[in-house]
């Protein structure tokens, strides 16, 4: 009985003393590693909820670049951080599908941290070079099949959500395209301009702009309805090709994180998203606000791994490890 009240008094005094941290949380700056560039979307977003988060929590969120090995680096520093609350971690849909892709990533995708809040999701547009004889995704298609293996299509890298959505189109429609990855979105962009590649996939923030002026084509939204931000383009479903799919951006901890600190952060997240200036600024960048809470960025992320892996070995993609 001694030793059953003394595990009970041990247990209240930590919870008392956990409860207390979270109570005083945060106490001095918190650091924010962002696995990619300044600048591209996970960055722009990153910065802009950390900076609505560091005015609700009256304390610092500094923005830590470290970009390198398809978010490797970076996540994998955010994995080994100290599960205090003061360091956190923004990742996109390749986090998910690095789960298959690296046999011997450094980290599990989803059991190596806490997952905090799923800020946004956005859609993929696919695009094509303005020397292409196709200008609708119907026309792609019919002219893939003709010229079987002979055109091509560009990415960010390998394991991107762009990559893996056009591995999907490809599977599902029977065309062969010939992948040609790139280290970023603008290389790639800048040779569909140039009629180098045929077509790619990328986020409407990252393409649209080009497509309004002139520079490349709009084929198609890979969204399972047109979205605000451009009403004027059809979804790839509407061409007749049902395929969905995008990217997104959520905020993690380290695995061990105290549970009142990640709802603590869950709540500022959602409330900085919801804020309507946030709010319209998503929209306008062609991301879907979603600021969620802790459990359903769980769920959410499992389904990605879950759906990217399929898509992958279907299509036996394969990387360097």
């Amino acid at each position: 009985m001694k030793f059953s009240a003394q595990l009970f008094t041990t247990g209240a005094m930590l919870a008392a003393c956990l409860a207390c941290h979270a109570q005083n949380y945060p106490a001095k700056p918190v650091r924010v590693i962002v696995p990619y560039p300044p600048g591209g979307i996970t960055d722009v977003v990153s910065r802009t909820v950390a900076l609505e988060m560091a005015r609700g929590f009256n304390q610092s969120f500094v923005i830590d670049n470290r970009p390198g090995a398809n978010s490797i680096l970076g996540v994998e520093l955010l994995s080994r951080a100290n599960a205090d609350g003061y360091t956190l971690g923004t990742v996109i849909a390749a986090h998910a599908a690095n789960q298959t892709l690296y046999p011997k990533l450094p980290y599990d995708s989803i059991k190596g941290f806490e997952q905090v809040s799923l800020l946004g999701t956005a859609p993929l547009i696919m695009c094509a070079s303005n020397g292409l004889a196709a200008n609708s995704i119907r026309e792609l298609i019919e002219l893939a099949k003709s010229r079987p293996g002979q055109l091509t299509f560009a990415s960010s890298g390998i394991g991107a959500a762009a990559h893996l959505t056009t591995e999907l189109l490809m599977t599902i429609t029977g065309i062969k395209m010939v992948h040609v990855p790139y280290k970023g979105t603008a290389p790639a962009l800048q040779d569909l301009m140039g009629g180098q590649i045929s077509v790619m996939m990328d986020t409407p923030s990252a393409l649209l702009p080009q497509v309004r002026a002139g520079k490349i084509k709009a084929l198609g939204m890979a969204s399972e309805k047109r979205i605000g931000v451009a009403p004027d383009i059809p979804t790839l479903t509407e061409g007749g090709v049902a395929v969905v799919g995008g990217t997104w951006v959520g905020l993690l901890a380290p695995a061990g994180t105290p549970r009142a600190i990640v709802d603590q952060l869950a709540r500022a997240a959602g409330a900085a998203v919801r804020k309507p200036e946030i709010n319209e600024r998503f929209i306008q960048l062609g991301i879907d606000p979603v600021g969620s809470n802790a459990p359903e960025f769980t769920r959410f992320l499992r389904d990605e791994v879950a759906k990217w892996a399929k898509v992958i070995r279907d299509a036996n993609v394969k990387v360097d490890n």
